[in-house]
């Protein structure tokens, strides 16, 4: 279990990272060019880079590649949907609980022999 809360709190971390390196520079960097964006969010990538090798290095301990990637991507949206209504003060559609409701699919069929056995 202490590979599984590691992985997951590493990769909270280093989303939180990649969510402002990528989508951060669109409210508070618009006004600048491009390049000077694209070097700031490669400099705030590299915190997350260094969060998220070790996530998958621990994870892989016990999860599978595939259960990597659906968790890292679960992380993703619990990140992002609050970073789009807080930090971006973006509304909220339907369109978020049917992707939300996809990944949790993602998530059965990924963990289903983990969770139910077999």
């Amino acid at each position: 279990m202490k590979h599984l809360y590691l992985t997951i709190g590493f990769l909270c971390c280093s989303n939180i990272f990649m969510t402002f390196a990528w989508y951060g520079h669109l409210k508070n960097l618009n006004q600048k060019t491009w390049i000077f964006a694209a070097l700031i969010s490669w400099g705030i990538a590299l915190f997350e880079y260094l969060l998220q090798v070790p996530a998958n290095r621990i994870g892989h301990q016990v999860m599978s590649v595939g259960q990597l990637k659906i968790l890292q991507e679960i992380i993703t949206l619990t990140v992002f949907i609050p970073f789009s209504i807080f930090f971006m003060k973006e509304k909220i559609t339907h369109d978020y609980i049917f992707a939300g409701l996809c990944l949790l699919g993602a998530v059965f069929f990924m963990f289903r022999v983990k969770i139910f056995g077999g």
